[in-house]
C-alpha cells in the first residue's frame, strides 16, 4: 500500500506531461484507427460465421425436408395401393421431386472432403432404397399382382428402412446442430473480442480526447493571455497615439495662432509704418509738384517724372493694402464672414476670369472658426486657379443642425485622392486647421469630374459667445 501511494505522484507527473504533450492528438487518431480495424475484422469474422450458420441451417432444413418428402411419398404410395385411384400418385410424384431437390442441396452442402459426407451418403443410399421399394410396390400394384405387393408391404422392409433412414438423418442433424453450436460459440467469442477491443480502444480514445481537450484548454489560456497582453500593448499604444495626436493638434493650433498673430502684427506694422511712409512721400511729392507749378520754371520732363512717381506711390499703396488684406482681412473683422467672402470671391473672379457662384448664409461661428472658413475658401480658390483648369466655382456656407458647412467645388480636371502629391501641403494645413477647431475636412475628387473641399465646423454656442464677450481670463 505504501509503495502504491509512493508511486502515485510519479504517475500523476507523467500523466500531466503526457496530457500536455503534442502526441495527444496523434494518439487519438491511432486509437480511432485501431477501433476501425478491430470493428472491420470483427465484422468480417462475424459475417463468415453467420454465413456458415446459414449454410448449416440450410443443410439441416434440407435433411428435414428430405425425411418429410420420403414420408409424403410413402403416404401417397399407400393411398394408391389401398384405393387404386391415380390421383394419389400426384402427391407421390411431387414428394419424389422434392426428394431429388433436397438430395441435390445436401450434396452441394457436403463436399467430397467433408467429414460428414459418409453420413450423407449412407442417408441418401437409404432414401434411394426406400424409393426403390416404393417404386417396386407401385409396379406390382399396377400389374395387378395383389399377393406380391401385399406380401412386400407386410414384410416390414419399409418400416425397417424408415427407421434406419430416420436414425441416419438424426445423426446428420445432430452433427449439424453441434456445428451450429460451435459456430455460435465462435460468434460469441468474436463479439466478446470485439467488445473488449472496442472498450479498450474507446478508453484510449477518451484518454486521448481528454488530453487533447486539456492541451486545447492550455493553448486557449495561453492564447487569451497573449491576446490580453497584446490588447494592453495596443491600448497603451493607442493612448500614446491619442496623446501624441492631441499634442500635435495643440501644437498645430498654437502654430496657427502664432502665424495669424504674426500676420496681424505684420499687417499693423505695414499699415502704421509703411503706410505712413508712403502717404508722407505722396504728400511731399504733391507739395513739390505744387511749388514747381507756382514757380513755373520746371521742365516738362520733370512733371512727367513727378506723375510717374505719383503713379508708382499709388501702386505701392495699393500693393500695401492688398498685402495687408491677405495677411489679415479687415473686412472679416469689420463687416463679418459673409461680406468678407463676397469681397474675396469678387476679387478672385476679377483676377482669374472664372465664374464664381456663391450661396452664403449668415452662421454663428467663433472668430477662430470664421478665420478658418475664410482661409479655407481662400486656399481653395488658390488651388482652383493653380491646378483645376475649371470654368466655374461654387462657394457654399450654410447651417446643418449644430454644425456649419463650408465648401468649395469646381468643375475642373480633378485628381486621384489616393495618390499623395508633393504639393498637397495646403490641403494638409487646411485639414489640421479645421480639426484644431473641432471640425472635420472632407475631400472628394475624381479625375475629370472636379473637386469638392468641404469643412464641417461647430456653431458658436451660448457658452462660447459668453466667453468671447468676457474676454481673456486674468
Amino acid at each position: 500500500m505504501k509503495h502504491i501511494l509512493a508511486t502515485m505522484p510519479r504517475l500523476a507527473f507523467w500523466f500531466d506531461r503526457l496530457s500536455r504533450s503534442a502526441f495527444a492528438f496523434p494518439l487519438a487518431m491511432v486509437a480511432a484507427l485501431g477501433l476501425l480495424v478491430i470493428s472491420e475484422l470483427s465484422f468480417r469474422h462475424a459475417v463468415q460465421d453467420i454465413e456458415r450458420l446459414r449454410v448449416q441451417n440450410v443443410a439441416r432444413v434440407a435433411t428435414h425436408q428430405l425425411l418429410l418428402a420420403v414420408v409424403d411419398a410413402e403416404s401417397g404410395q399407400r393411398g394408391y395401393l389401398l384405393t387404386g385411384r391415380a390421383e394419389y400418385l400426384q402427391p407421390y410424384q411431387k414428394a419424389v421431386q422434392e426428394i431429388r431437390e433436397a438430395t441435390v442441396a445436401l450434396q452441394q452442402r457436403y463436399g467430397a472432403n467433408d467429414p460428414q459426407r459418409p453420413q450423407l451418403d449412407r442417408l441418401l443410399q437409404l432414401v434411394a432404397d426406400k424409393l426403390s421399394e416404393l417404386e417396386t410396390t407401385l409396379q406390382l400394384r399396377t400389374q395387378g399382382r395383389e399377393e406380391a405387393w401385399r406380401a412386400l408391404v407386410g414384410s416390414g422392409i419399409g418400416r425397417e428402412a424408415m427407421q434406419a433412414m430416420r436414425l441416419a438423418a438424426d445423426q446428420l442433424i445432430a452433427s449439424e446442430t453441434r456445428a451450429i453450436s460451435e459456430q455460435g460459440d465462435g460468434i460469441k467469442e468474436t463479439l466478446q473480442v470485439n467488445r473488449i477491443g472496442v472498450g479498450t480502444v474507446t478508453a484510449i480514445g477518451l484518454l486521448a480526447f481528454f488530453m487533447y481537450l486539456r492541451q486545447s484548454v492550455a493553448l486557449d489560456l495561453e492564447r487569451q493571455s497573449r491576446q490580453h497582453s497584446l490588447q494592453e500593448e495596443r491600448d497603451r499604444l493607442e493612448a500614446q497615439v491619442r496623446q501624441r495626436t492631441a499634442d500635435l493638434t495643440h501644437l498645430a493650433q498654437h502654430l496657427q495662432s502664432a502665424r495669424e498673430d504674426e500676420k496681424s502684427r505684420l499687417a499693423r506694422e505695414l499699415h502704421d509704418e509703411l503706410g505712413a511712409l508712403l502717404t508722407a512721400a505722396k504728400l511731399d511729392l504733391a507739395r513739390i509738384r505744387s511749388r514747381l507749378v507756382q514757380m513755373g520754371s520746371a521742365a516738362p520732363e520733370l512733371f512727367t517724372r513727378i506723375e510717374h512717381l505719383t503713379s508708382t506711390l499709388n501702386s505701392g499703396i495699393a500693393l500695401k493694402r492688398r498685402i495687408i488684406e491677405d495677411l489679415r482681412p479687415s473686412a472679416l473683422s469689420n463687416l463679418g464672414l459673409v461680406a468678407a467672402l463676397e469681397i474675396l470671391t469678387r476679387e478672385f473672379e476679377q483676377r482669374s476670369g472664372l465664374k464664381v457662384a456663391c450661396s452664403l448664409q449668415d452662421v454663428k461661428l467663433t472668430p477662430a472658426c470664421e478665420l478658418t472658413v475664410y482661409r479655407l475658401v481662400q486656399e481653395g480658390l488658390t488651388n482652383v486657379a493653380k491646378y483645376a483648369q475649371a470654368r466655374e466655382v461654387h462657394i457654399t456656407l450654410r447651417e446643418e443642425g449644430a454644425w456649419a458647412l463650408a465648401s468649395v467645388q469646381d468643375d475642373g480636371q480633378g485628381f486621384d485622392t489616393r495618390v499623395q502629391k508633393p504639393s498637397a501641403h495646403g490641403l494638409l494645413g487646411m485639414r489640421y486647421r479645421v480639426e484644431a477647431e473641432g471640425g472635420r475636412l472632407l475631400l472628394q475628387s475624381t479625375p475629370g469630374a472636379g473637386t469638392r473641399i468641404e469643412a464641417v465646423l461647430p456653431l458658436r454656442t451660448e457658452e462660447t459667445q459668453a466667453a468671447a464677450l468676457a474676454g481673456p481670463a486674468a
